[in-house]
Order: structure tokens, then C-alpha cells, then sequence
């Protein structure tokens, strides 16, 4: 498993190419090259194949280019790998009118986290808790922040708001490309293997000494047609982790909780 990450390259080569504020010219290294057309091709490889098959040499011969030219833009695959995650945050939706109020503002930034995710599986391992300090990156946090922004928290529970609704979503979009990986090594569905085992789990569950695992085990199996419903796990978690927050506005604020009622006493 490669172990290549965003956040692991060098600062200032990094921050040079995020930022564009040195760039040679496409004279004598190929083919109209520019660090936008080389992420763009890397981005395309790692779509397909996934990251384990992005190398330098790769994307060079995608690009019809020498590897040496390549690396006159990039200096190496770290740095490829902080541009490419900062270039898909880019491509990211930001509409201006989202209804709902800041609800309705998490719920679509959480969808629209999750659709990336879906898109780019590879930015699951190459995404890290050191961000990529380039200007897409800068602007999806800012205006992912202004979901939340005057509704009485402060601006270190705005950060935990996004860190805790992301943080629900990229788990969602883990165990959602972990079943379509194991799905295509074993050339079978999640609920083709639930067809298989779930009668040896009812024969097993019935001897009467699991009997809460037995009830439960039976009826998520029967709801979800598997052992896990992704999309149903995303729409419960998500639900509760915005009720979640519904709690701290309505402390901070001293309105209504998340089903009407009054705040606890003292806010706290």
C-alpha cells in the first residue's frame, strides 16, 4: 500500500506550486505543459486506477511528455498529491442560497463532501489532518464556515462543527469504498453475501444465547438486504449529529432544542 500523502512534502515547494508564484514556461519541457494540465492528468489516473498506480512516470506518459519535463513542474508526488487535493476542493459546488437555515447549510455541504469522496476515492488516503494550505482548500473551509457562522457559537466550536460533520462523512465514504473494494476482490455484492450468511447467523442466533444480537442482527439484516446499509447509516448519523449541534446553538442562544425543547438549565 503506498504511503504517499498530502501534507508530507516540502513547505516551500509546496506553497510555490498551490499558490502558482513560480511556474517555467512550457518552452523546452514538452508539449504545452503547466502544473494545472499535469494535476489534471494525475487526477484522472488516480480516478481510474487509484493511487497506488500514480507514479511521476505515469502521469508523464499520459501527458506524452518525458518525466524530466514533468518534474520541472512538480519537483515529486508529494507535492503532486497536495495540488491535486487542493484542485478537486475547487471543483467542489458552493452555492450562494441554500435553504434551511445553517441545517440545511451542513446537510448540503455533507452531501456534497460525500459526492467528492464518491468521485476521487483516493482522496481517502491521501487526505491528511495537516491541510493543504492552497487556495481552494482555503476557500472550501471558508465558505463551509459560513454555514455556521452567526448562529452564537465562537470560532473555535465553528471549527469543531465542520471537523465533526466531515469527520461523519468521511467515515461513511471509508466503509462505502471499503465495500466496493471488497465487492470487486471477491466478485461479490454485500447482499449476496448476506443471502449466504444470514441463515447460518439465524441458526446460530436462535440457540437463545445472543438473543439481543439475534432480534437486532435479523432486522438491520432484513432492512438493509446486508450486515451494513451505508446510505441509511449516513442519513441516521447525519440527522443526529446535526441535532447534536441543534443543542449547542440553542444553549448558546437560549432558544428551543432540536425537537422544541427549552434548553437545559444554565445552558449547560
Amino acid at each position: 500500500m503506498s504511503k504517499e500523502r498530502s501534507g508530507k512534502a516540502d513547505p516551500a515547494r509546496s506553497l510555490a506550486i498551490l499558490w502558482r508564484t513560480r511556474e517555467p514556461t512550457s518552452r523546452g519541457t514538452g508539449p504545452g505543459l503547466s502544473v494545472d494540465r499535469i494535476v489534471r492528468a494525475a487526477v484522472e489516473i488516480a480516478d481510474a486506477e487509484g493511487i497506488d498506480a500514480l507514479t511521476m512516470r505515469r502521469v508523464s506518459e499520459a501527458l506524452g511528455a518525458g518525466t524530466m519535463s514533468v518534474y520541472t513542474y512538480v519537483p515529486g508526488k508529494s507535492e503532486l498529491l497536495d495540488v491535486m487535493v487542493d484542485t478537486v476542493y475547487g471543483d467542489m459546488p458552493r452555492p450562494a442560497d441554500v435553504p434551511g437555515g445553517w441545517r440545511g447549510r451542513l446537510d448540503r455541504i455533507a452531501r456534497d463532501n460525500l459526492a467528492l469522496y464518491r468521485a476521487h476515492p483516493w482522496l481517502l488516503r491521501a487526505e491528511t489532518s495537516r491541510p493543504v494550505l492552497g487556495p481552494h482548500t482555503l476557500a472550501k473551509y471558508d465558505y463551509e464556515l459560513r454555514a455556521v457562522a452567526d448562529i452564537g457559537l465562537d470560532d473555535v466550536e465553528m471549527d469543531a462543527v465542520l471537523t465533526l460533520v466531515l469527520g461523519h462523512v468521511k467515515s461513511i465514504a471509508r466503509a462505502d469504498h471499503d465495500g466496493a473494494q471488497l465487492e470487486r476482490e471477491t466478485g461479490m455484492t454485500d447482499g449476496q453475501w448476506w443471502q449466504i450468511h444470514g441463515p447460518w447467523l439465524e441458526k446460530f442466533m436462535t440457540s437463545g444465547s445472543y438473543p439481543i444480537a439475534a432480534r437486532v442482527g435479523s432486522a438491520a439484516g432484513a432492512a438493509h438486504g446486508a450486515a451494513y446499509g451505508p446510505e441509511y447509516a449516513f442519513e441516521f448519523g447525519l440527522r443526529r449529529v446535526l441535532d447534536g449541534i441543534a443543542v449547542v446553538v440553542a444553549e448558546r442562544t437560549g432558544g428551543a432544542g432540536p425537537l422544541g425543547s427549552p434548553p437545559r438549565d444554565g445552558g449547560r
